[in-house]
């Protein structure tokens, strides 16, 4: 890596000022923060001493998100071959191999568009303005394609990421000034103008396969909307509503498989387990909020126990379902913990994650027609996390004046 330095050294003459290269000098300097460690010192103001870059921190909650990532990959190839076959008991942890490459035929060309798409208009506007390529989009970059069903046209992955990134990012003067989720506004974009390519039971399997006559891919949040076993959504007949429906479908769904991950859904939300082990990566290097994270799990357990309390046929399924089903642990931990997005204080956090994770089961709950209910839960809370804010440092400011009175 020194000798690849010093050639890229002797290169910076012509990036700088007065060079012949010198408009491609934030290309340059891009790279380099990339690829080295940066030679910028602070000029003014204080001084602080820490290897933990913005570059670190981007890549410590990339490799978080690897074991979802590569869980994703595989789980998308089971069911796509589960999907041609039509065989809903065709084992998980059969013919590996050919389910991985499956899984990356189709999960790799959606990173590809996404990073290809983002980092190109990244680019332009980092010309433009004549500063370096932020590190934000590697986080953003990766995510989009994580929270894609699999059978989303990359066209769309395109154009949505596009959206996100110049309408929810660069608007607002790019990394750290955006008030939303860059990944959530791809996907929210995509939800509200092209609906039928991300809901439904026809979008979590992928290839031609998945529209056989007699086989529906519905993830376990569609069953629950239309109160469907698997078994029923197989032979297309919905079980009675009421009480025996939701007693039908605990008892045939496992949750201890949506725990581990067996189901359709996005790519990279199925695995609660895997999705935790990125969990204990951000929070032991410090870069994840354990208050949001923990907050956000104990709002969702809590409305889940409220939402049982006021009793109703689909008001009746546990609380622990709610936390493996959906995008629900993905959200709490890659998206709810968004430093430029989430609350900054100690108690903000712990209110912001609490508000999102009961709002989350309110939506999924009480609106059937929309199963899901953690990206516009978490893009309502990115919106009031000023707000939470404000009233917390005043609430300080004023307990500080009493006391100053007092004394």
């Amino acid at each position: 890596m020194k000798f690849l330095e010093n050639i890229v050294n002797k290169m910076e003459p012509k990036f700088s000022k007065g060079g012949k290269l010198e408009k491609w000098n934030p290309v340059y300097e891009s790279f380099i923060t990339l690829a080295f460690t940066p030679k910028h010192t602070t000029k003014l103001g204080s001084h602080i001493r820490d290897g933990v870059d913005l570059k670190r921190t981007m890549i410590t909650v990339i490799l978080a998100m690897v074991p979802a990532l590569l869980f994703g990959i595989y789980n998308t190839g089971h069911w796509e071959m589960v999907a041609a076959s039509g065989d809903l008991n065709l084992p998980f942890w059969a013919d590996q191999g050919e389910k991985i490459m499956k899984g990356l035929a189709i999960v790799l060309p959606l990173i590809v568009v996404s990073y290809a798409v983002g980092l190109t208009i990244e680019f332009i506007f980092a010309l433009r303005r004549g500063h370096p390529l932020h590190e934000g989009y590697l986080v953003s970059g990766i995510l989009i394609p994580l929270i894609m069903p699999a059978d989303v046209p990359l066209w769309m992955v395109g154009v949505a990421t596009a959206f996100a990134v110049i309408i929810g990012k660069e608007i607002f003067g790019g990394t750290g000034m955006n008030i939303l989720n860059i990944a959530l506004t791809a996907r929210a974009f995509l939800f509200f103008a092209y609906p039928t390519s991300m809901s439904g039971d026809k979008v979590w399997m992928a290839g031609e396969e998945a529209n056989v006559d007699g086989f529906s891919g519905a993830t376990p949040l569609g069953d629950l909307a239309s109160f469907m076993t698997p078994d029923a959504v197989l032979q297309g007949t919905p079980i009675e509503a009421g009480t025996n429906a939701m007693e039908q479908f605990t008892a045939s769904h496992s949750v201890m498989d949506y725990f581990w991950g067996i189901m359709p859904g996005s790519v990279g939300e199925t695995s609660t387990f895997a999705i935790l082990i990125g969990a204990a990566i951000l929070l032991f290097t410090g870069v994840g909020s354990f208050r949001i994270i923990a907050s956000f799990f104990a709002g969702g357990f809590l409305m889940g126990l409220i939402l049982n309390g006021i009793g109703g046929p689909y008001l009746d399924l546990p609380s622990a379902y709610h936390l493996v089903l959906g995008g629900f642990a993905f959200g709490a931990v890659f998206m709810a913990t968004d430093p430029v997005t989430a609350a900054q204080t100690g108690v903000g956090k712990l209110i912001y994650g609490l508000l999102g994770g009961m709002v989350a089961i309110t939506i999924r709950v009480l609106n059937p027609a929309y199963a899901e209910g953690v990206m516009l839960s978490i893009l309502f809370m990115n919106v009031m996390a000023p707000i939470i804010d404000h009233y917390v440092i005043q609430a300080n400011i004023k307990r500080r004046l009493k006391r100053v009175k007092a004394a």
